[in-house]
């Protein structure tokens, strides 16, 4: 049986309150070995250790404000994430539940630059705390390559590595991130949709050596559960799609993304 790994689930949230057990069992019989479960905002600090402390060594937490979420007061929200943070790497010797991720952190211009600003203040302060703590980054990008790449160049020798999720550009945009020599790209559902250009872009592109598998549940359902709420067990269309793709195994996939995750997130299944 196939084994591999979501690096991106909000299992936290609302979407999940009722069905949780029944969605984490699905995913293990559908190969699911780990699941990585990002921070958005300050409520999600105690929501996502809550969902992991549920199911330890099977969820890992990440803490981050996604750039969304970021508001006037986001220089409150991270330092009550810096405190939690600080708290669990204290504690790390008696808690199985340690951060693996800073993250979900990055840029978003697509409806709005009304917190530009902050934004990009919020974002580079948690790159800091990835370079001070050798945690990698989990990045949100959207209409924002330009500005979010400016920013992260002057730390990129300093950077423990990451993922630039639910990559859906092109070849020239792939190469760009990939720049960023420990980074990989988090690839979900948009791969199967009819209009993606991704199943001919990434192998033009890049390597399987370069790719994470993620669903960014309960969002961005792959084909042929669109319209429907995603859920971990969906990877497999991923793997299916990438397999064909690359014309390679659906073994060969799931093995070298299960090896990026271990190398980057040291999570070992």
């Amino acid at each position: 049986m196939l084994r591999f790994i979501d690096t991106h689930a909000h299992l936290d949230g609302e979407e999940f309150q009722e069905d949780l057990p029944e969605v984490i069992a699905r995913a293990k019989s559908a190969g699911v070995a780990a699941i990585l479960v990002p921070g958005v905002e300050s409520s999600s600090i105690n929501s996502v250790m809550a969902v992991c402390s549920q199911y330890p060594g099977y969820c890992y937490p990440m803490i981050g404000l996604q750039p969304e979420e970021v508001k006037a007061d986001w220089a409150d929200v991270l330092g009550e994430m810096r405190k939690a943070l600080d708290n669990n790497i204290q504690s790390q010797d008696s808690s199985p539940l340690k951060y693996i991720a800073i993250g979900e952190c990055g840029l978003d211009f697509y409806w709005s630059r009304d917190f530009e600003k902050e934004q990009l203040a919020a974002f580079e302060e948690q790159v800091r705390w990835s370079i001070e703590l050798q945690l990698p980054l989990m990045i949100h990008c959207r209409k924002a390559q330009n500005e979010l790449l400016h920013l992260m160049r002057p730390y990129e020798k300093q950077l423990a590595g990451g993922v630039f999720h639910c990559f859906t550009g092109n070849q020239q945009e792939a190469e760009e991130f990939l720049h960023f020599d420990r980074f990989c790209l988090g690839i979900g559902g948009v791969s199967t949709f009819k209009s993606s250009h991704l199943r001919e872009d990434l192998p033009a592109a890049v390597p399987l050596e370069r790719i994470v598998l993620e669903t960014d549940s309960p969002y961005m359902s792959p084909v042929p559960h669109r319209g429907k709420r995603n859920e971990s067990a969906y990877v497999i269309e991923v793997i299916q799609t990438l397999a064909r793709s690359y014309g390679v195994t659906e073994q060969e996939v799931a093995e070298k993304t299960n090896e990026n995750v271990r190398r980057l997130f040291e999570v070992d299944i």
